[in-house]
């Protein structure tokens, strides 16, 4: 009662979503529930139970969504009060009933789904109800337990070591083989489950006597009538046998086509949205095996099948186009399946397109039952609760078929036109959200930019197609949706609030879309206008360090690279904060080795632990008056069989009862005087209250935690059962590495001491700062004696124009002398061959002759320099020129808009004038 009184204040912000009196709706049903299974629990009796049942039943008619995934204390504590329940035996199977049916309705989501896994540990509840209830399996309790466990166990691995699991598994197998209909399509789907993508389970199956029989059993049932107990007997072989010799006949190349067939016709004609699913996923899993994948390419109604499986997107249903997407991106995994599946979206629907884009009132429901390419346009919208794995797992299969399709030397018109239509379409996902929207919708809002962003630069890969998006994208839409993830990016950084369990980071998807984005603006800022203004802009906020170290450091490859190429790009920029960028890679590497070590830490103190037993695990351990009523049922029976057994010790055991029974009591007595010592202190339990929340709060965080590292534990215990050998072998190197991490220790020490020198400089940068702005102060008095300086600099034009006259005749100078000197070389150059000729017939006077060729040589070597010297001076002179005469036009300018506007004024100096003097004056001259 006292939790039940300090969890009321907590639980009023569990449903965002509802209105605030069914807020209170649900928290004064919680409170109530809570109430009667404490009664329930302490006594048992009819009005109890009715009670109880009544308050389950009203839980059950409210909207409850996302309670559990909520992690506040009031509807934990009734969630395990009701879980431990329907796991006693004692409890009426009518109770139990309604009660799995309250959790099968809270189970509406995967995270709720794994949450009552993890938190609570339903699937083993419901494993031991199903085992205690084995000899009547068509009980309808039963059937409920299955039904839910195929609801929880879809797409979740289930460790075999758990409470019941083995139990569970002979229960499936025996009821598989009885032939009764009822119960078999239950216990197929559960087993299908069970079996996909889980080694342990499968080798425990393998290991059972009786697998022959079974696999004989579920091949007999590929002939039944009902599509949905074909598929999951298909499923469950592919899992068991799909790299063994039974799978090698069952799936051989000469019926593999037949079992696509049908795979295929039941993914389009199925029973339903569970047939659908549990096909696609089938399909997928066989794809896996390169063999039968490559079966697949050969298969020649592929097209036909593709096109059928494509028009179930029409329909309005996400969970279908969830799997048919996702059956989709598994066929574009395989090379020789990725340029057929571009034929069948692009081609067909491209003659249409073009209408659909050219034609006013024609949109995306016109030929949508023949136009592949459209199902797949129409669910690229701002998606609504439930679609958000649509819109995103279309964008990604457009990324790759439209990458497949332009990488190919000549682009097809089916495809431009394609691209034409689909353009605005993915930039209208780039909407900025709510600012006050929680964070599931901002993490989901980045993903979507990501992935539309990824498409866009997929487009811009090709020259023919970057002009599409070109034109269409603007500067703007860039700039406003960075500056939207930036504030997101930088509110959350992850060095303030880590993210919990296995996701990323809200800063971290965030910084992932705004790489993506300025990835974009960069390889469009030469076509769109501002673009590059814009982009540098953004690269030099301090708020780009975070999503840049977070890429840098980050173990994704394309990530990384992603986050080199706008680094390349920023250093070069004047303004960006290089040291700051260091300082947070420094940072976010210090953050994950700490996590690692931790990791560690926790993971040898969880081998350290004893295995809890299948009794521990159970439930919780019983409370002390249920103790003592137990035993007072023991020694009741013991006394009525006491004439059977004979046994001479049952007096002593009873001497021994009778003590511990008065020292219960004893301690009951204790423990009522603490209650009422606690009653009197109750109005000083506020603090303590609020102490016990958060202490709450972080050690259902630390079990989650820990829960999902033991998953991960058992998970790679049998990898490292491999890999022990190699690590005795490590073991040395491991001291090293110690003596390395010693070292590094020391390092950060020194790191330490240079972040406080590093705060004095801030200091001093801010002092420095402020001198700055007293400074600015002075540059702007500054500034206005420039501007009287300009009145000077107008003045001095004038003697500009007659220094630019002078420069002129000294320019004409220059030329006459640069023609006499190249008359004159030409002269001399006549001379030498004269005085060559001579020298050939008169050799006598050749000495002299030579010293004066030798003179005139020298002398035409200097003339040569002069010249030289003289084009130099004539080429700076025409600079020169030219700068005056562009300061000449400009001063011009200035002059005759001076002009202008003193004949303005001038003009309305006569207007005043002639209306003041009231007379007009023509011959007034009122000009310069």
């Amino acid at each position: 009662m006292f939790l039940l009184e300090c969890a009321v204040h907590a639980f009023r912000k569990i449903c965002l979503i509802t209105s605030v009196p069914e807020i209170m709706d649900v928290t004064t049903c919680l409170k109530s529930l809570l109430l009667a299974t404490h009664q329930y629990r302490d006594n048992r009796t009819a009005h109890n139970t009715v009670q109880l049942q009544k308050q389950v039943e009203e839980l059950s008619g409210l909207r409850c969504g996302r309670l559990l995934s909520s992690g506040q204390v009031l509807p934990s504590e009734c969630i395990s009060g009701l879980v431990e329940l329907a796991g006693d035996p004692n409890t009426s199977p009518a109770l139990t009933g309604t009660i799995i049916s309250l959790l099968a309705r809270l189970a509406c989501d995967d995270e709720s789904r794994e949450v009552l896994q993890s938190s609570y540990n339903l699937t083993s509840t419901l494993a031991s109800i199903i085992h205690c209830q084995c000899n009547t399996p068509g009980e309808p309790l039963v059937l409920q337990c299955l039904q839910v466990l195929q609801r929880l166990t879809y797409s979740s691995r289930i460790f075999h070591c758990a409470n019941y699991i083995h139990e569970l598994i002979d229960f499936l197998v025996a009821n598989i083989q009885s032939r009764d209909d009822d119960i078999t399509m239950p216990c197929l789907g559960l087993m299908a489950n069970l079996c996909r993508y889980n080694l342990s389970v499968q080798t425990h199956i393998k290991a059972l006597s009786n697998v022959k029989a079974f696999y004989r059993t579920l091949i007999n049932f590929l002939a039944h009538n009902s599509l949905t107990v074909v598929v999951f007997a298909l499923s469950i072989l592919a899992s068991l046998t799909l790299n063994e010799e039974v799978g090698e006949k069952l799936f051989h190349a000469k019926n593999i086509h037949q079992t696509f067939q049908l795979i295929f016709n039941i993914i389009v004609n199925g029973d339903g949205t569970l047939t659908r699913k549990y096909s696609v996923d089938l399909l997928v899993d066989l794809l896996r095996n390169p063999k039968i994948a490559d079966y697949l390419t050969r298969y020649e109604h592929f097209s036909v099948c593709v096109s059928q499986v494509l028009g179930l997107l029409h329909v309005k249903d996400p969970n279908s186009a969830t799997k048919v997407l996702e059956l989709l991106l598994a066929l574009s995994g395989v090379s020789g399946l990725r340029l057929l599946l571009c034929d069948i979206v692009f081609r067909p629907a491209a003659p249409r397109l073009r209408t659909a884009v050219h034609r006013p009132g024609v949109g995306l429901d016109a030929h949508q039952k023949t136009e592949p390419g459209l199902a797949l346009v129409q669910w690229l919208k701002p998606p609504a609760e439930g679609e958000e794995s649509c819109c995103l797992r279309a964008l990604q299969l457009l990324t790759e078929l439209l990458e497949e399709s332009l990488s190919s030397e000549v682009v097809s018109v089916c495809v431009l036109g394609f691209v034409e239509l689909l353009v605005p379409v993915v930039l209208g996902l780039l909407q900025r959200p709510d600012p006050a929207a929680p964070e599931s919708q901002l993490r989901t809002h980045s993903s979507r930019i990501t992935h539309a962003t990824c498409l866009l630069l997929t487009l811009c890969g090709e020259d023919s197609v970057r002009g599409v998006v070109s034109r269409q994208l603007t500067s703007q839409i860039c700039l406003s949706q960075v500056e939207h993830l930036l504030s997101c990016c930088h509110d959350n950084d992850p060095l303030i609030s880590p993210p919990t369990g296995h996701e990323s980071s809200l800063s971290e998807v965030c910084g992932e879309a705004v790489l993506k984005t300025l990835e974009l603006m960069s390889k469009l800022r030469q076509q769109v206008k501002d673009m590059e203004t814009s982009f540098y802009r953004i690269l030099q906020d301090p708020r780009v360090v975070t999503p840049l170290s977070l890429a840098l450091t980050s173990s994704q490859r394309e990530y990384v690279q992603t986050g080199l190429r706008l680094l390349l790009e920023a250093t070069l920029l004047p303004d960006f904060p290089t040291l700051v960028l260091g300082e947070s890679i420094a940072a976010n590497n210090a953050y994950r080795q700490r996590e690692a070590e931790l990791s560690v830490k926790r993971f040898s103190g969880l081998k350290e632990v004893p295995a809890p037993t299948r009794d521990s695990l159970s439930g919780p351990p019983p409370s002390p008056s249920h103790s003592i009523h137990s035993l007072i049922d023991k020694l009741h029976n013991g006394m009525e069989l006491q004439d059977q057994i004979k046994d001479v010790r049952v007096s002593e055991i009873m001497d021994v009862y009778e003590q511990k029974i008065s020292a219960l009591a004893s301690k009951e007595g204790r423990l009522q005087d603490l209650l009422e010592a606690k009653a009197l202190a109750l109005s000083q339990a506020d603090r303590l209250i609020a102490q016990y929340r958060c202490q709450r709060a972080q050690a259902e965080a630390e079990a989650r935690k820990l829960a999902s590292l033991l998953k991960d534990a058992e998970r790679r215990r049998e990898e490292l059962q491999v890999e022990v050998v190699n690590q005795a072998l490590e073991a040395d190197r491991a001291k090293g590495d110690i003596a390395e991490l010693l070292q590094h220790n020391a390092r950060l020490q020194a790191d330490s001491q240079e972040h406080q020198t590093l705060k004095g400089s801030y200091n001093q940068l801010l002092n420095r700062f402020n001198e700055s702005e007293r400074l600015l102060k002075e540059l702007q008095v500054a500034h206005i004696s420039l501007t009287k300086q300009m009145d000077t600099l107008q003045k001095s034009h004038e003697t500009l124009r007659l220094q630019h006259d002078k420069a002129v005749c000294e320019l004409e100078s220059q030329q006459e002398q640069i023609r006499s000197l190249q008359s004159e070389i030409q002269h001399r150059d006549r001379d030498i061959t004269g005085l060559r000729g001579e020298l050939r017939n008169q050799e006598e006077r050749g000495r002299e002759k030579e010293r004066e060729r030798e003179e005139l040589e020298e002398t035409v070597d200097v003339l040569r320099k002069e010249l030289n010297k003289t084009e130099l001076a004539r080429k700076d002179a025409s600079i020169r020129a030219s700068s005056l005469e562009l300061q000449k036009a400009q001063v011009e300018a200035r002059l005759q808009k001076k002009e202008d506007e003193l004949n303005k004024h001038s003009a309305m100096i006569a207007m005043i004038h002639s209306l003041s003097s009231g007379k007009g004056k023509s011959d007034v001259n009122l000009s310069l």
